[in-house]
């Protein structure tokens, strides 16, 4: 069974929903999978309303698909899914940073900093070996680029884009295996970091931007 997070203030429904997305987003369920109820509901141990209830908040989050009295499935990979994603994080990403870089103060600077020192510091230690799904990867990777669009001051938005890098780390985690390149990596991220540190906002999002395409690039880079 997996291990259901124990927080109290969620309900079972959250907790069957933290589960499932996470056992999405690394593969344990792959795309296209049927995700039925019952079954579900026996490994987790808790009864079938909150696991439907669960993949109910998963179906607005872009993950699962509902396929009416039949269930539920994974939703789809595909060229063209990632394209659409792509450019709705250009969109969104790129609005939460220009409002960041407009409204982030002192605190703002230093969580960007931070965040990208702990990010570098990991990837120098482990190198090739800090493949998509290390789970400290995946988490200081992630901390870095909420980091740059903390300061949006724009709850909704903010949970947008999290909701958005999180389809487009499905993809990275399911077709990409290894760093290639860790020092051009960390590079990309210093970058990053320093355009937005000096409120440099056109080029700012048009790097941010330029690097959300390589997830497009990298994934698809066998069919052209």
């Amino acid at each position: 069974m997996n291990d259901l997070n124990t927080d109290p203030d969620l309900t079972l429904a959250e907790r069957a929903a933290l589960v499932l997305r996470q056992d999405i987003l690394t593969g344990r369920h792959a795309p296209g999978d049927r995700l039925g109820v019952v079954e579900l509901a026996q490994s987790l141990g808790m009864g079938s309303t909150p696991v439907r209830e669960g993949l109910s908040r998963l179906v607005s989050q872009g993950l699962v698909v509902s396929i009416g009295r039949r269930g539920f499935r994974v939703s789809d990979t595909s060229r063209e899914d990632l394209e659409d994603l792509t450019l709705l994080r250009r969109l969104v990403e790129g609005e939460a940073l220009r409002r960041s870089i407009s409204r982030g103060g002192d605190d703002w600077e230093a969580g960007i900093v931070a965040a990208l020192h702990r990010l570098k510091s990991f990837v120098r230690r482990e190198g090739l070996q800090a493949p998509e799904g290390h789970p400290d990867y995946d988490a200081l990777h992630k901390a870095f680029h909420l980091a740059m669009i903390s300061a949006c001051a724009a709850p909704r938005l903010l949970a947008t884009a999290v909701e958005l890098y999180d389809q487009a780390y499905r993809y990275r985690r399911l077709m990409m295996t290894e760093l290639k390149d860790p020092e051009t990596f960390i590079r990309v991220h210093e970058d990053l970091a320093e355009v937005a540190l000096s409120r440099d906002m056109a080029r700012a999002e048009k790097l941010l931007g330029d690097h959300l395409e390589t997830t497009l690039a990298y994934v698809y880079a066998q069919t052209g």
